[in-house]
């Protein structure tokens, strides 16, 4: 059963950040988010949200083609961007899952590319262009 914990709507990217930010109030190590949204909607925009609560001095920049950036913070803050990868071997190849046994939040960007090997028990991000594209909607379930 889906569960909603959010249902927001949102017009510039502090707003973004802000909303980011109480919900990684909430995490706790192990914990795996997975984002969807288009290109711009705003997905980094609130993981540095995330990041200004977990990981306070981290520089949030999305991982396009590291894969895989690491924040330090207590717990550390692991974050994917997937849009390049679609098989389990490249999952493999990039350590993913050996990041999903340590201790830490797991965050990942175009987690749909890889929706059949995310763990079962995660919350979703879903940010959506509002009709007249001035805003986002932030939605977010478990």
């Amino acid at each position: 059963m889906i569960q909603e914990i959010k249902n927001v709507s949102v017009y510039s990217p502090e707003e973004t950040e802000k909303v980011g930010a109480e919900f990684s109030r909430m995490l706790k190590s192990g914990d795996f988010v997975a984002f969807k949204g288009d290109l711009g909607a705003g997905k980094t925009t609130f993981i540095r949200g995330m990041a200004s609560v977990l990981c306070p001095k981290a520089r949030v920049q999305s991982p396009t083609y590291t894969v895989v950036n690491e924040y330090k913070g207590n717990p550390p803050l692991f974050h994917f961007d997937m849009y390049r990868i679609t098989d389990e071997d490249s999952l493999y190849g990039i350590g993913f899952f050996d990041y999903l046994d340590r201790d830490g939040i797991s965050v990942c960007e175009w987690s749909e590319q890889i929706e059949e090997y995310l763990p079962e028990d995660r919350y979703v991000v879903e940010i959506l262009r509002t009709d007249d594209n001035s805003g986002r909607i932030i939605k977010i379930y478990r």
